[in-house]
């Protein structure tokens, strides 16, 4: 699994019906009608999320590698 951008992934959050509902500095926080689960992306310029956070976001958001 490569890694991605938490830019690049607060996109294809979006494109999949989340919604940002805050942002606290650099940390956009995600939400979708009918999940209770809350997503805090973190979003540094163009540096990459690390790959356990980004197992952990996709697994949370429904999202498979195949989706990116």
């Amino acid at each position: 699994m490569k890694s991605i951008s938490g830019k690049f992934f607060a996109r294809l959050r979006e494109s999949r019906g989340w919604k940002l509902i805050r942002v606290s500095g650099s940390h956009h926080v995600y939400m979708k009608t009918g999940n209770h689960a809350r997503i805090l992306v973190p979003i540094h310029g163009n540096n990459d999320l690390k790959i356990g956070l980004l197992r952990h976001f996709m697994k949370v958001a429904g999202i498979t590698e195949n989706d990116f």
